[in-house]
């Protein structure tokens, strides 16, 4: 097992699966407190990388393409204090860090998880019911409903309107976008019966951001519907699956998987020591690992 333990949030990965866990600390974005603990099964990741700085460092997990319906509603328009898949570390924790890179992609190597785009979801989204009230209104979203209010600081031209009430079966796609300079953002849904290209400021289907602290909240309700709308890859999954599995049918390939398993396992082994010696790891760092090797031997 590899945990990095930081003010910013705890990651631990056990070889199936990462645990995100929030900070406490009160710098930490209230959209990733939201969240809360995340847990990001292995055939969702496509990578991780470790950014060293002067003073800290970062971690980022880079998700396979329609793994997850927050990503997909926000269209990779989260900043860095706001996803939850970047992690800030402490300088005197880099050496930490890069273990915790070096046992990700090794996990990735051995257990041969494609970076393909998915066709499902491998994260359930955010929990209903929820409220989020920002901007110009309050989104609510129970499951099957998404209801819109509307505040005094709400455009006439569509306050008058009175409160939107959604059915999922009506919504055929959603986003969230930030406030960019003097752009405002919006949390905006497409409804089957009435598209429009009306700015958010006159869209009853949407609620228009003006980049306050409580915007990245609604991408929370974003995220929760979109994951409750048909997959936008389910319809490629044709024949092109069956031509993948081919190779893995060849002869060739299970005889030669576990000679070069067995010599990256005794690698690791070698690393690990070197990293105890240096004093990047402590002695119960070092055991717990040891000991996760040792097992997959």
């Amino acid at each position: 097992m590899a945990e990095i333990i930081q003010r910013d949030g705890t990651w631990t990965f056990d070889g199936e699966a990462l645990r995100l866990v929030p900070g406490r600390d009160k710098g930490v974005n209230p959209l990733r407190r939201a969240l809360g603990e995340l847990t990001v099964p292995l055939a969702a990741l496509a990578g991780v990388s470790f950014e060293q700085g002067r003073k800290s460092g970062r971690l980022r997990l880079r998700l396979r393409e329609g793994a997850d319906p927050l990503l997909q509603a926000t269209g990779g328009k989260l900043t860095e204090g706001t996803d939850p898949y970047q992690l800030t570390v402490e300088s005197d924790r880099y050496g930490v860090a890069e273990y915790l890179v070096d046992e990700v992609r090794n996990a990735l190597l051995l257990e041969q998880v494609p970076s393909s785009a998915c066709t499902a979801y491998l994260l359930p989204g955010p929990a209903v019911p929820l409220s989020v009230s920002a901007g110009d209104g309050t989104a609510s979203f129970d499951g099957e409903h998404v209801r819109l209010e509307w505040n005094w600081k709400t455009e006439d031209a569509k306050a008058t309107a009175g409160t939107r009430q959604l059915a999922l079966a009506d919504i055929a796609a959603v986003e969230w976008q930030p406030a960019a300079g003097l752009e405002n953002g919006c949390l905006r849904f497409t409804v089957r019966s009435a598209p429009t290209k009306a700015p958010p400021k006159y869209d009853p289907n949407s609620i228009e951001l003006w980049g306050f602290k409580k915007d990245p909240l609604m991408a929370l309700v974003a995220a929760a519907v979109q994951a409750r709308l048909p997959h936008p890859g389910a319809g490629t999954a044709t024949a092109a699956p069956a031509l993948e599995k081919a190779p893995e049918a060849a002869p060739p390939a299970p005889a030669k998987v576990p000679e070069d398993d067995h010599d990256a396992l005794l690698r690791r082994l070698r690393e690990l020591g070197e990293l105890h010696r240096a004093g990047v790891l402590t002695a119960e760092e070092f055991a717990v690992a040891k000991q996760a090797v040792l097992k997959r031997l």
